[in-house]
C-alpha cells in the first residue's frame, strides 16, 4: 500500500470509530493516527531498501514483536499525560497499517506472506525486490486502480484537512 493510502485508511476508521461512539477527535487523535499508519514504513523502508539492514521493508517495524509492546508504550505514556485517546489512535494508527499490508495475503489466503507479522521470530516475506525509492517509483505504472486509489485518497485528506481546522466533530484541546 502506498503511504497516503495507509494514512486515508486509519483515518477514515478512526473517524467511523469516533463516530459510531458518538465522540469527537482532538486534533493531536488526528495527528497520532497518521503518525501511526507511518512509522512502520519510516523505519522499514530506509533501513532495508537505502541501508541495507534490514531483510526486507517489512520486518521490525512491521512486526508484531515491536508493534504491540510500542503501542503499550505510546498508550501508557498518553493515559499518563491524560491524552488516552492520543495513544488509542496512535496504536490504531498502527493496527490499520499491518492489516492493509496484510489484506492481498488475507484475502487469497497466503499464510507465508504472514511471517513478516513476526519477524525476526520468522524469516521476512521477500516481498520486495528492489533497491531504493527511486526504483520503486520508475517500476510504478499508472493504472486506473491506481488513479482511483490516488483520487480517492486526495478526497479523503481534504476531509482531514477540514477536520482539522474545526470540522463538526473536532473538538479543540
Amino acid at each position: 500500500m502506498f503511504p497516503w493510502i495507509h494514512a486515508a485508511v486509519g483515518y477514515l476508521f478512526l473517524v467511523l470509530v469516533a463516530v459510531l461512539l458518538g465522540r469527537r477527535l482532538t486534533r493531536a487523535e488526528l495527528l497520532a493516527v497518521i503518525v501511526g499508519t507511518q512509522l512502520p514504513d519510516f523505519v522499514d523502508k530506509p533501513l532495508a531498501w537505502w541501508f541495507s539492514i534490514l531483510p526486507s521493508g517489512r520486518s521490525l517495524a512491521h512486526s508484531l514483536v515491536v508493534a504491540v509492546p510500542l503501542s503499550v508504550v505510546v498508550l501508557a505514556v498518553a493515559w499518563y499525560r491524560s491524552h488516552p485517546g492520543v495513544g488509542l489512535a496512535f496504536g490504531f494508527g498502527y493496527a490499520s497499517h499491518l492489516l492493509g499490508d496484510s489484506y492481498v495475503a488475507f484475502y487469497y489466503w497466503r499464510p507465508e506472506e504472514f511471517t513478516f507479522l513476526l519477524w525476526p521470530l520468522l524469516p521476512a516475506y521477500p516481498y520486495d525486490d528492489f533497491v531504493g525509492f527511486t526504483d520503486f517509483f520508475s517500476r510504478l505504472t499508472v493504472t486506473s486502480e491506481l488513479l482511483v486509489a490516488f483520487l480517492a485518497t486526495v478526497a479523503v485528506g481534504v476531509i482531514f484537512l477540514v477536520q482539522f481546522a474545526r470540522a463538526p466533530w473536532y473538538a479543540p484541546r
